[in-house]
């Protein structure tokens, strides 16, 4: 018995010494000279870019609540993207490569709509954008999507994008 007990007591006690999820101090670890710290100076070899969380951000806004008498899933979502946030307080700003996006969720008569729209209605984005959100909901939501995505704009070109939520 004396011959588990020691050994196990002295790696606990030998364990307590470090906590192996401290990232603060100064030195290097291991052969490789890795840095042991985090920078906040882009191009230094230990940065570490800030993370980015879009569901945890969009739970953190309040849910735009509107009310409408238009019935059709269509005219509701077109209500959804119409009311939808465009600026810090009521949305997640997503940069791309060219169009800065909105995302933010509204509860139009009782159904929740992740909305997904441009900085105005006259600027317009690709309707592929649309296909990436409806397949990506989750990962942006935190929801499943209950439904169809909608688009309000033409055939090609749109200024938001709709999809019903199911966040149970």
């Amino acid at each position: 018995m004396k011959k588990i007990i020691l050994p196990a007591l002295a790696v606990l006690t030998l364990s307590a010494c470090e906590d192996p999820f401290n990232r603060e101090g100064v030195g290097f670890t291991g052969i490789d000279g890795e840095p042991r710290t985090v920078s906040d100076v882009k191009g230094s070899v230990a940065f570490v870019p800030e993370a980015t969380n879009v569901p945890a951000e969009l739970a953190e806004l309040p849910t735009i609540q509107v009310t409408s008498d238009k019935v059709e899933a269509d005219k509701l979502a077109g209500v959804a993207i119409d009311n939808g946030g465009r600026s810090g307080a009521n949305a997640v700003e997503l940069t791309g490569s060219d169009t800065t996006m909105y995302l933010s969720t509204v509860n139009v008569n009782g159904t929740l709509y992740g909305v997904l729209r441009t900085s105005s209605n006259s600027t317009r984005v690709d309707n592929s954008i649309g296909t990436i959100f409806g397949s990506e909901t989750e990962r942006f939501t935190g929801c499943v999507p209950a439904g169809d995505v909608f688009g309000k704009g033409s055939s090609s070109r749109s200024s938001g994008f709709a999809v019903p939520l199911n966040c149970s």
